[in-house]
Parts: C-alpha cells; sequence; structure tokens
C-alpha cells in the first residue's frame, strides 16, 4: 500500500451550503461522532463567526472525545485592514479550542481586486498574519487557497506568491480549490504537479461538481502528488456539490491502492452514506455509485445470466467491500436467469426447466404492459410467483367491497371509507377517517383485518408514491401506486394500477397486508 490520503470531511459546513441541507446541532453532533467512527482523518465542525448554531456546536464539541478523527473550525484571512488579534471572526475561531484551523484566502487577483477591493500585497500580507497567529496559538493550520486553478490561469505568478505566503507563515497544508467547479482533470493535474514541486508542504484538493467532474478532479490530483482530498459524505455542497467522499473513498483503496481510512470501515460505507442521507431528511440517491441501491442492480437478462456464472463479468467490485447488496430485477426486459435468481432471493426454489418459470415469466411481462412494474415492489412479485407455483391458492382474506367519500364540514373536508372483508366464511365491514381517502382507507382495511389477524397492527405504510403512466388521456389515464411497508423487522414494496387512483392504491394495500400475514 501506498502512503496515506488524508480524508478531510466538510459535510458539516459546505454540505450545508447545499440546497434543501439544514443541520440542527444535534444532527452535527452525531454526523461528527458517526464520521469519527468510520475513520476519517478530519471533520470540519462549521464556521463558528458566521451563526449562532455553529458557536453552540463547538461549545458542546469540546465536550466530546474524538477518537479518530481531529475537528477543524473553518474561517476567512483576517479582514482587509484590521490586525488579527483584532479581527473578532478569527478570536472566535480561537475560542472553539479546535485542534485545527482552517483558513481560506484569495487566489485569484480577480477577487483580490474586484471582491476584497485590496490590494495584492496586502493580501498577502492577510495571508501570512493569520496563518501566523494560530501557528503561535498552538494550532495546525490547514490552508484552503480559493480559486487555485482559476487564479493560476490568469496570474500564475500571484497564485503561487499565495501558496508560499501560506507555507512561510507556517500552514501545514496548502490545500488547492477548484471553488467554482470548472477544470478540467488535465488542468487539476498540472497545477497540483506544479504546487507539489515549488512547495515543500503537503497539498491538498478541494473540488465542485459543476462540470460533474468533482471526484475525477480530486482523484487527478492525488495522482499527481495532493495527500489530502477534501470532500463532503453524498456529495452535499453549494450548487451542484461537492467532491463525493462516498466515491472518493472507495476509489482510492481499491482502484489506487491508497490507504485512507481503516480497511475495515469500507464495508461500513453504505451505512454512513444512508445514515446522513437520514440525518438531513434527503432520499437516497439510489443511482449513486458504490452506495446507491441500484451500484449493483442487474436487469438485463444477458448481465443476469452472466453473472450467475461469473460475478466479474458484471460486477467491477464485490458489493459487500462498501456494504452493498446485489439485486437482481425483473421485469419486462427480463429473461429466464432474472426470474429464477430473483425467486431464490425472495425465497421460491425453481428448477430452470419448471413449466411455471414460462408462466411467470409471462404474466410479469403482460402486467409491465398495463403499467405495473415489479423493482419496489418485490412483495407483490412474490405474491405472484407463489400463486403460479401453488395454482391459484385461497387468499387469506378477500375485499369484497369498499367504498370512499370525502364531505365538507366548513373550512375542512372530511375524508371517510368502508371496507368490506370477508376472511373463510367470516366477514368484518369497518369504517374509519383518514388524512385523505388513501389514509381513510388503509385505516378500515387494517380494522377489519385486526379482528382476524392481530399481528397487522404491527404494520406501517411508510412510504406512498403515485405515477401518471399514459398522460396522454388526462384524467382517464392509468395510474401506478406504490407501496411500501413495514413491521418494524422487514419492510416490502407493493404495487397496484388503475385507472382510479383509489383501487390502484387499495390493490397495492391489499398485497401489503397480505404479503405481511403469510408466514412464508
Amino acid at each position: 500500500m501506498k502512503p496515506a490520503i488524508e480524508i478531510y470531511d466538510t459535510t458539516l459546513r459546505d454540505g450545508s451550503q447545499g440546497e434543501g441541507i439544514n443541520f440542527s446541532v444535534a444532527d452535527k453532533l452525531r454526523i461528527a461522532e458517526r464520521l469519527d467512527q468510520f475513520g476519517v482523518h478530519y471533520i470540519e465542525g462549521g464556521w463558528p463567526g458566521s451563526n449562532p448554531k455553529d458557536l453552540e456546536f463547538f461549545a458542546l464539541a469540546k465536550r466530546r472525545r474524538f477518537r479518530r478523527a481531529r475537528l477543524a473550525a473553518f474561517s476567512m484571512t483576517r479582514r482587509k485592514g484590521i490586525a488579527v488579534e483584532r479581527d473578532p471572526s478569527l478570536r472566535q475561531l480561537l475560542e472553539a479550542e479546535t485542534p485545527v484551523v482552517t483558513i481560506v484566502g484569495k487566489t485569484w487577483l480577480l477577487h483580490v481586486r474586484e471582491v476584497l477591493r485590496a490590494k495584492p500585497d496586502e493580501n498577502l500580507a492577510m495571508i501570512s498574519d493569520t496563518i501566523a497567529f494560530f501557528k503561535a496559538h498552538g494550532r495546525t493550520v490547514i490552508y484552503d487557497a480559493e480559486h487555485s486553478f482559476d487564479g493560476y490561469a490568469d496570474e500564475p505568478e500571484y497564485a503561487l506568491a499565495t501558496w508560499r505566503a501560506a507555507e512561510r507563515a507556517g500552514a501545514d497544508r496548502v490545500v488547492l480549490c477548484d471553488t467554482n467547479g470548472g477544470r478540467l482533470p488535465r488542468e487539476i493535474a498540472e497545477v497540483t504537479a506544479l504546487a507539489r514541486r515549488e512547495l515543500a508542504v503537503p497539498i491538498g484538493i478541494h473540488t465542485h461538481d459543476d462540470c460533474g467532474l468533482g471526484v475525477a478532479n480530486a482523484i487527478a490530483a492525488v495522482e499527481a502528488g495532493a495527500t489530502q482530498v477534501q470532500g463532503t459524505i453524498n456529495g452535499y455542497g453549494e450548487r451542484t456539490g461537492n467532491c463525493n467522499l462516498t466515491s472518493a473513498i472507495p476509489i482510492l483503496h481499491f482502484k489506487l491502492g491508497q490507504r485512507t481510512v481503516p480497511a475495515g470501515s469500507l464495508p461500513k460505507l453504505r451505512d454512513l452514506s444512508v445514515f446522513v442521507d437520514e440525518i438531513a431528511n434527503v432520499k437516497p440517491d439510489g443511482r449513486q455509485p458504490w452506495v446507491g441501491a441500484a451500484a449493483f442492480a442487474h436487469k438485463g437478462g444477458m448481465h443476469v445470466h452472466a453473472v450467475e456464472r461469473v460475478v466479474r463479468s458484471y460486477e467491477h467490485i464485490q458489493p459487500k467491500a462498501v456494504g452493498n447488496s446485489r439485486r437482481v430485477l425483473v421485469s419486462d426486459m427480463s429473461g429466464r436467469s432474472n426470474l429464477l435468481a430473483k425467486a431464490r432471493e425472495l425465497g421460491f426454489h425453481l428448477a430452470p426447466d419448471a413449466p411455471e418459470v414460462r408462466a411467470i415469466l409471462g404474466r410479469v411481462k403482460e402486467l409491465e404492459s398495463q403499467g405495473y412494474e415489479f423493482e419496489a415492489a418485490e412483495a407483490s412479485l412474490a405474491l405472484l410467483i407463489r400463486g403460479i407455483l401453488e395454482h391459484n391458492p385461497e387468499l387469506l382474506f378477500t375485499v369484497e367491497g369498499y367504498h370512499a367519500s370525502i364531505r365538507r364540514d366548513g373550512a375542512n373536508s372530511i375524508c371517510e371509507a368502508a371496507v368490506k372483508v370477508r376472511v373463510g366464511d367470516r366477514r368484518a365491514h369497518t369504517v374509519a377517517d383518514g388524512d385523505g381517502p388513501v389514509n381513510a382507507l388503509d385505516g378500515a382495511l387494517r380494522q377489519g383485518l385486526a379482528r382476524f389477524f392481530p399481528r397487522v397492527g404491527k404494520v406501517r405504510l411508510t412510504d406512498y408514491k403515485v405515477r401518471i403512466i399514459d398522460t396522454g388521456t388526462g384524467t382517464a389515464a392509468k395510474t401506478r401506486v406504490l407501496i411500501q411497508s413495514s413491521d418494524g423487522a422487514r419492510e416490502w414494496g407493493t404495487v397496484g394500477v388503475s385507472e382510479n387512483i383509489i383501487t390502484a392504491s387499495l390493490q397495492a394495500l391489499v398485497d401489503s397486508m397480505e404479503y405481511a400475514l403469510l408466514r412464508k
């Protein structure tokens, strides 16, 4: 293994600047603890001088003991025309008492002249004074050279002068930042290699994803000599985001042979990704490389057939190496290999030449032509397979009728549903109110079934999605309803399709309850 590449996580600061991302103080503490457990080298907690929330975070973080990571507080260089000792934001940074401070300064003369409205020499002094101040107070100082690549492209000598000023003042790391996210890997590699030659201090890289190259640019910098990678979990960040550490870390480890986080943490990568999404209240991106639900999902029949024989024929790495798992999808594109693999996954054992295989595959393709889809509705698929294998077994219950209505009561709408359920020769007729017709229908069905099957009380609807299938028919269009349910120990998805959204919802609800009640 080659020398270690430091991982600097800025999810709590740069990541929180992403649209729709908002962490509470408690959220930030939980994420910081999880990142420490995972084994990143640095955790940037925020900017103490920017808002009360970050001040509170650092006050509470002082009481925590981080076993692996070093906590960093972020700020900019001293303000123009003021001594560093009198700059209140830098005083707050010092009072955060973190072992590491990260200072951002200007590299690009355009920003120095037009944004700071400062003279070039004054900007160099601002960099030097600030770094020297924190070094004198015993801090490790990481210098983020903002707009490194844009600045170097315009005025290479001045850009280099800013990096040298940081080094002379005692910076422990100089981090080159592609702040606008507009540079290509070749440009990143050339400038990083130059900085590596000209400076003795270790070089880091901080990239944004505006061109979709955040990870690629970070990797290019490492190959050119950078030894620290800054980024965020799941790529959160300003505009289109930052370098995604859930991609960068496994690329560095598995593809480049570089030591980053402890090897034992790699199988926990997907869990970390999902954890941060949950804390941020963001739906996980199924198409994320490495950690997404679709990262090792196989749908094409040729692919599944090959993977069944030689796993690496269509997988670049074992899914479990990053805590993920292989998924086989069944759809109208599927062949026999998909169905056999999926059936095994669902607990059915089918002989390849069994006549039921053709019948199941034919039924799946027929239903998908009508608007059903089973990729996210595996419980409905399991019920379909069971029905054909057991030659239409008697259902545990039957819904003989239902009714849903909405009435106005002043300014409020009241939704009510009635359901007639038969179990054997016994019947139940229940009525329930709800926040909407589907919620009322779910309540009425659940009440009726609870008389015969008390364990349905544990089942909860956790997600509900509606998709209009044939939009050209207007309000007469077919509707596909996908429902996700849980009993606290497992989750499953079901599907219903109809021109009537209530009927489609009931189909998915009935499948969900039937699946929950089946012991096998």
